[in-house]
């Protein structure tokens, strides 16, 4: 199993205030899944994902990742984990403006002792893989949204990591781009990537195979997709 919560429980506090945001939540991810973790704001899944993407820990429970418990990491150990076993797409894209799509893609590799010599050449990999190749010594302002996020996808990719989260990916993008950085995921999954993507918009949730849902901190529904005809649906997004 690649990842497995166990009544896990996440409060922050304020002085004498305690605030509860995950209330006892257990699931299981498999290896090659594509989930969604879905809710409205303020309902606890991006306070989960940081949990599952090692920036941030928990209060109570239990966390295993590829068998083993990770709940009680140090600060050290967690920037670790992160560096090796986890790729980040976010909605804001997170990109350096001063670095080329290049230098950006290169960043994970930096602090990595794999691809020793070759880590130009690993950015160029999966950036041609993006279809950015054309790209490469752009600054991040002179492209589009839409190439952003596919920029931010090969950064996440870059060090192979076991498991790429996506915090609302297309939630800055037109739908043609969202469309497409979607398709992107979807095929990234195909590849035998395992995909976490946080939403709080059911039409975007659809495209996993499975979907947590989560209200006021707990789980309401944990159910398996029923794939809908989208031809019509994505001839228009592509006009």
């Amino acid at each position: 199993m690649l990842i497995s919560v166990k009544n896990l429980k996440k409060e922050f506090k304020d002085g004498e205030l305690t605030t509860e945001v995950l209330k006892g939540i257990s699931f299981d991810i498999k290896k090659g899944e594509f989930v969604s973790i879905m809710g409205p704001s303020g309902s606890g899944k991006s306070t989960l994902m940081h949990i599952l993407g090692f920036l941030d820990k928990l209060s109570f429970g239990n966390y295993f990742f590829e068998d083993n418990d990770v709940s009680n990491l140090s600060d050290f150990e967690l920037a670790r984990m992160r560096n090796q076993k986890v790729g980040f797409v976010f909605q804001s894209f997170n990109l350096l403006n001063r670095m080329t799509v290049l230098e950006n893609v290169m960043l994970p590799l930096v602090y990595s002792k794999g691809f020793e010599g070759k880590k130009e050449e690993r950015a160029k990999e999966i950036l041609d893989q993006m279809g950015l190749s054309h790209r490469l010594d752009y600054l991040p302002n002179s492209i589009s949204g839409g190439e952003k996020q596919r920029v931010a996808i090969a950064r996440a990719l870059v060090n192979n990591p076991e498991v790429i989260f996506a915090d609302e990916p297309t939630g800055n993008l037109d739908s043609k781009s969202g469309f497409q950085v979607i398709k992107t995921l979807e095929k990234l999954n195909d590849d035998g990537n395992t995909i976490i993507l946080v939403t709080h918009e059911r039409i975007t949730a659809e495209y996993a195979d499975r979907i947590i849902n989560i209200k006021d901190g707990f789980i309401v529904d944990d159910s398996l997709v029923v794939k809908r005809q989208r031809v019509a649906e994505n001839q228009e997004l592509i006009k």
